[in-house]
């Protein structure tokens, strides 16, 4: 998940612009984390917790208020009484990284992004593009090959992920259809996180939500390096970074049927 969240912070700067110059700072004192990691920290509580996924994404916005949100979901977090709005957004696929560890079997990450997508993006592109992201996490973390990974999602997902074609366009597309291809093949073509980041955040436009999907996925794939993790933390507000040491600590742990059992059995009031 703090590739998720690394990502975020490097792209935090460029985002709404252009693309930024080849060889751009990783890091830089304009960096903050946006909306997607306050989010993508929130859906990880709600799992580790069992808590209720409106609730705690509501509160977690409510302390960070100010962080770049969407008007739309704005509005649904400040209303305790509004459901979900039916948003086709790139914010589903988003927050979700948290799915992709907690789980070890593609059908439970399925679930589980379906539930988080749902208290808020519960237009079906927005559900597939959350579980497109977890399942790819999923296969990456036990190990399945790049070529593999990417013709199962490309099949199962309808998504061209040819990199002449995903990662045409520019980034301004914030739909969850536009940008899951792109942030996925950023993720699949490149030769390590760094690159595959750099990659995300060179199409412009949504550039933090585009290398948030690419730096999730691409940690499953290869892991993290040290400076990105230790940089990206020290960006972190002291609640964000407590609920990102105990996801570690549950993730260390081991699968389900250890401590991260109870990441598996969310309340029923979790859901839409």
């Amino acid at each position: 998940m703090l590739g998720a969240i690394a990502g975020d912070i490097i792209g935090s700067r460029f985002e709404g612009g252009p693309p930024p110059p080849p060889g751009f700072p990783l890091f830089h004192p304009d960096c903050r984390f946006t909306d997607d990691t306050v989010c993508t920290v929130a859906v990880a509580a709600a799992l580790l917790d069992g808590t209720d996924m409106a609730g705690t994404l509501r509160a977690f916005v409510r302390r960070h208020p100010d962080r770049g949100y969407g008007g739309m979901f704005l509005r649904w977090a400040l209303d305790d009484a509004q459901g979900p709005y039916g948003s086709w957004g790139n914010g589903a696929p988003m927050r979700g990284a948290a799915v992709g560890w907690l789980t070890e079997e593609e059908a439970d990450a399925r679930d589980l992004a379906a539930l988080q997508a749902n208290v808020t993006h519960n237009h079906p592109a927005a559900v597939a593009a959350a579980q497109a992201v977890a399942e790819a996490i999923v296969r990456f973390r036990r190990g399945d090959d790049v070529a593999a990974v990417r013709d199962h999602i490309a099949r199962t997902y309808r998504y061209d992920l040819r990199p002449e074609s995903a990662l045409a366009s520019s980034g301004f597309d914030v739909s969850a259809a536009g940008t899951t291809p792109a942030a996925l093949a950023a993720a699949f073509e490149a030769e390590d996180w760094e690159a595959a980041v750099r990659t995300a955040v060179g199409l412009g436009g949504d550039t933090d939500t585009l290398a948030c999907i690419t730096g999730a996925v691409a940690e499953a794939r290869f892991g993290l390096p040290a400076p990105v993790a230790a940089a990206a933390r020290d960006h972190l507000a002291e609640d964000l970074a407590m609920v990102l040491t105990h996801f570690e600590a549950r993730v260390a742990a081991g699968p389900p049927g250890t401590q991260a059992a109870g990441a598996m059995h969310l309340p029923s009031g979790s859901g839409p």
